[in-house]
This record gives structure tokens, C-alpha cells and sequence, in this order.
């Protein structure tokens, strides 16, 4: 099989490229992630509230709403997305409210997780599912 100057050079040019990416730049699990937001630290299942849809009939747009009193970040994941995270929110001292809504992007019906850190350094969670009847990422 005989290559083209133009194909060698892209190939080449790919492979270089897979080869100079971090590892950190692959996918990494939802628990990965969340290990890493958290540090391995123990998640509580309240201060937090997450607020979306039961059935999302489109997943290209579907509105969340996350709060966490006191919160100083917030980490949005959808478990079944090619990549998981969707939105974090940092807050400063002198935020009013540690609250924010959006539109996220759903690959098809998922769980949808919140993490909160909260200023006192514990973390909190909360997930919802979120079923898709209109294909988003890819669908």
C-alpha cells in the first residue's frame, strides 16, 4: 500500500499528537472525578439540592439548578455522558447566594450528580435521573 506525502504527514502528525496528550486529557470515571473533587473525603447526602426534570424530552438542553448554603464549589456530572463533567461553579467569599442554574447536554437517560464543597471542607451530594426521550451527545 503506498501512502501520499499529505497521508504520511497526517498520520504521523496523529500520532504525535496521541502520544503528547496528558493523561489527564482521557476520560476518566465518575468516580475518579469525584474521588479527585473530594479528595477521598466522606460525602454527606444532604446540603445540597439539585433540581431537574424527571423526563427531559430533548437531551440537547436540559435545565438544572444546583444550591449548596455556604458552598465554595460546586461540581456538576452526568454519569453516562462520553465525558462526565458538565459544569462547575466556584463561589467567593462574597457571593450572595451559592446558587446557579444551566443547560446541560445528556448523551440519553442518566444520572445527573452534584458535589458541593462546603466552607467548613466537608462535601456534600445529591443525584437525580434524568430520563431522555430525544437523543443529545451523539444520538
Amino acid at each position: 500500500m503506498d501512502f501520499t506525502r499529505r497521508e504520511t504527514l497526517a498520520a504521523g502528525g496523529a500520532a504525535a499528537l496521541v502520544f503528547a496528550l496528558p493523561g489527564g486529557a482521557l476520560a476518566a470515571t465518575t468516580d475518579e472525578l469525584i474521588a479527585e473533587f473530594t479528595g477521598g473525603a466522606e460525602i454527606a447526602d444532604s446540603g445540597i439540592t439539585l433540581t431537574a426534570p424527571e423526563i427531559a424530552e430533548n437531551g440537547n438542553t436540559v435545565p438544572i439548578e444546583v444550591s449548596a448554603e455556604g458552598a465554595s464549589a460546586i461540581l456538576v456530572l452526568a454519569t453516562g455522558n462520553p465525558t462526565p463533567p458538565v459544569a462547575t461553579f466556584t463561589f467567593g467569599p462574597l457571593a450572595a447566594s451559592q446558587y446557579a442554574s444551566t443547560r446541560i447536554r445528556l448523551a440519553g437517560t442518566q444520572e445527573v450528580v452534584a458535589l458541593a464543597k462546603l466552607a467548613d471542607g466537608s462535601f456534600a451530594r445529591a443525584s437525580k435521573t434524568v430520563k431522555v426521550t430525544i437523543g443529545g451527545c451523539g444520538g
